[in-house]
Formats: structure tokens, C-alpha cells, sequence
């Protein structure tokens, strides 16, 4: 009888630490690359890493660190081989070689290819399905060379859906049009819902940003009292999701969109530009951070620096420290700071002098969200007046606080 277990697919990990990076760093995003495995549904095995100046241009790595990734492949009946780094055509032909030289079937993913695949099983709306299929499309272009070639021989599984799986023998020009027709696809779809935006105009917008996996989904469940889905995975949101809610009878409304994460596919963020757009055209965004999380400060270089690539970096914003239940000894239960002071010493820290409000809080135990309202409603009572600067506040409105108003 086989179990689940046995049923999933098995990977290796494969990672160049270059000089910049420290051992912890490497290790950092190895696990990382193992969650997005692991959100894939694939059971990893090992991991290896070697420390060059920069990945080998033919294979990766170097011949002697290949031949004992090829051994461990071998010996453990091993399904695919996962790289933290793009794979270009001529390193997918050579490090296939190598697997075939032993008539061992194995497939070789990169990191976008993976995250491409975990979008794919996220995306539920026709404008997310398009969206990833474009970028889908995008990846495989300039790596036509090998990859029909490469995609042919799979039976399904991780990095097999989508084009990939149902155009085997599209060449360069029909993967064009096919690119030309989604783009166009997309164009009628960003119509609709620049119409919807619209309608929205006169209200106040707030977005959840945040690295993935940080508790947005589940911020959104709290704050906007809605049925919002939310997991322990990467990319549990890859729709935009927005609700209508109000904070002492102020109005605004509160979305929340795809997460991010380090090396995101560069194709991804083109073709998720109106999904994002409820990001860009937001008045207030709220950054939330899983502070309980060992290279926190990095998650939020990483999504400020996508913020000001979209162009979203000036925006007003509230940083939103999540998970302070998390900061107890998991052992003993015991806080790891005393518990009466956590959150002053918290924000005696930088994070608290820097030019965003900071609030520490935690969605899933609902600690501090009043505080959280009350940030929110300061700032969104006063773009509201400068959009209805007549308006005279609670005595006119018959909402009650933190009411969420259907759409």
C-alpha cells in the first residue's frame, strides 16, 4: 500500500553561495526554496551549495560538485532538481546530459519555474490564470532551444502546468502569438477592472503589502470580519481580494494582493501589473512584516525595493510588525522578552524612529489590532476629508464601527 508519502515527488536543492553572502544567509534561502518546494507539494531530500564567485555558465556549478548531486540523485531514486537561480537553455541542456549519460529521468526546475508553478495552482480567477499563463509563456520563450525538448519527456507533476503540458510542439512563433493574444487577453480584462477601480475613486484605499506568507490574509480575515482564505504557504494569495469596511463609521476600502518574495520572477511582476495596480493606486499601504521571522529586516529591503519597481515606494504607509506571539521560547512558552514590556522595548528599537507609523501586533491572537484601527483611522479620516471636505463625520453615517459592508 502506498502512502502520501510516497506518492509525492522528491527533490534535491541546489544553491551558489557567492562571496556576500554569509553561511546563514545561504541556509536562509535554502529553507525558503524548500517551502516553495514543499507549497508545490514536493518532499525534499538534501541540499547542496558551493561557494563561487558566480553560478558556472554551463552547469551550475562546478564538474565535481555536479557529479555528487548526480550520485545522491541516483542512489535516492531523486524526481527533479531544484535551483535557487535561473537556469538558462545551454545549463538545462548540460546539466540534463548529465542525468542522461545514467538513463535516469530527472527533471531540472529553477526558482521562477517553481514559483511559476505554485501561481499556476493559486490562480482561480480568469485574469490570475491569464496572467500566470503570459508569464509562463514569457519564461519558456527565450529557452525554447531545449525546453519542448525537456517538457516532452515529463509526466506531469511540478513545473508541468500550464503550456508547457498542453503545447509540446509549439515553436518560437506560435509561443509569440500565443504571448501577443494574452497580452491582448489581459488588455480587455484591465478595461474591466480599471472600470471598477473607478467606481471606487471616491473612497479611501488601503492595501496589505508584505513579504509572503507574513499574515496578510489573515489581518484581512480580522480587520475586514470577511471569510478570507489563509494559509501556511507561500503565496496563499495570488487574487486581488477587496473589501469595504469602516472604522468609526469612516469609510474606505481594504485590499489585499499577491505577496512577495525574493528573486520574484521579473515576468511575473509584468504580467501581475493590474493585479498590483490595487497596490500602486492605493492611498495608505499597510507593510506587514513577520517580525518573528530570523532575517525580517530583509523581507522588508526586499519588498521596498519591489514597491519603488512598480512604482509604489512613496506611498504613505503604516508598518504593521505581525506575529509577536511568536517571540516565546517554544520550548518553555515563556516570552523571550519580558511579557508586560515586550512591545515598549520593541519600539525602542530603530524600527519605531524610522518615518513610517509602526504598530506591533498579532493578526492570529488579535493582539493589538485596536491600536492597529486606531492608526488606520488616523490616517484614513484624513484623506477622507480631502476628498469630502464638507463632511461631517459618525452624525451623518448610520455605519457602526469596524462594520464590513458587503459588495
Amino acid at each position: 500500500m502506498h502512502t502520501t508519502q510516497d506518492l509525492q515527488e522528491t527533490a534535491v536543492l541546489v544553491a551558489v553561495q557567492s562571496q556576500k553572502q554569509t553561511n546563514e544567509q545561504t541556509n536562509e534561502y535554502l529553507d525558503e526554496l524548500a517551502f516553495l518546494a514543499e507549497t508545490s507539494g514536493v518532499r525534499t531530500l538534501e541540499s547542496f551549495t558551493q561557494k563561487l564567485e558566480r553560478p558556472d555558465n554551463k552547469t551550475y556549478v562546478g564538474k565535481g560538485k555536479l557529479q555528487d548531486i548526480v550520485a545522491y540523485c541516483i542512489d535516492n531514486d531523486v524526481d527533479m532538481v531544484i535551483f535557487d537561480d535561473d537556469l538558462s537553455s545551454v545549463q538545462i541542456r548540460n546539466l540534463e546530459s548529465e542525468f542522461e549519460k545514467l538513463n535516469k529521468e530527472i527533471k531540472v526546475l529553477d526558482r521562477s519555474l517553481l514559483i511559476l508553478n505554485i501561481f499556476a495552482m493559486r490562480a482561480q480567477s480568469l485574469q490570475a490564470r491569464t496572467q500566470v499563463e503570459l508569464a509562463q509563456q514569457q519564461y519558456i520563450l527565450p529557452r525554447l532551444t531545449r525546453m519542448w525538448t525537456h517538457l516532452s519527456k515529463q509526466r506531469g507533476g511540478v513545473g508541468m502546468r500550464g503550456p508547457g503540458e498542453k503545447e509540446l510542439e509549439t515553436d518560437r512563433r506560435i509561443a509569440n502569438d500565443r504571448i501577443v493574444f494574452l497580452k491582448e487577453k489581459l488588455k480587455q480584462i484591465d478595461k474591466q477592472s480599471f472600470t471598477q477601480r473607478k467606481s471606487r475613486d471616491r473612497m479611501v484605499r488601503v492595501s496589505l503589502v508584505g513579504y509572503t506568507n507574513v499574515g496578510k490574509s489573515t489581518l484581512m480575515r480580522k480587520l475586514a470580519k470577511a471569510e478570507v482564505f489563509a494559509e501556511n504557504k507561500l503565496f496563499a494569495t495570488v487574487d486581488a481580494t477587496v473589501r469595504k469596511m469602516t472604522i468609526d463609521a469612516v469609510p474606505f476600502l481594504l485590499s489585499d494582493t499577491v505577496g512577495f518574495i525574493r528573486k520574484l520572477p521579473t515576468m511575473l511582476i509584468e504580467s501581475f501589473k493590474s493585479t498590483l495596480d490595487e497596490v500602486r493606486e492605493a492611498d495608505i499601504l499597510l507593510h506587514v512584516v513577520d517580525i518573528s521571522h530570523p532575517n525580517f529586516e530583509e523581507q522588508v529591503q526586499v519588498v521596498n525595493t519591489t514597491l519603488g519597481e512598480i512604482g509604489a515606494g512613496d506611498k504613505r504607509m503604516i508598518l504593521v510588525f505581525n506575529k509577536i506571539d511568536k517571540l516565546r521560547d517554544h520550548e518553555s512558552g515563556d516570552w523571550e522578552l519580558d511579557e508586560e514590556n515586550i512591545i515598549e522595548a520593541l519600539k525602542k528599537t530603530y524600527l519605531d524612529v524610522e518615518k513610517p507609523k509602526t504598530v506591533f501586533i498579532s493578526a492570529e491572537q488579535s493582539d493589538n489590532l485596536g491600536e492597529l484601527r486606531s492608526i488606520i483611522l488616523e490616517s484614513v479620516k484624513e484623506k477622507h476629508y480631502q476628498i469630502f471636505p464638507n463632511w461631517l463625520g459618525a452624525d451623518h453615517l448610520s455605519a457602526s464601527s469596524d462594520e464590513y459592508l458587503p459588495e
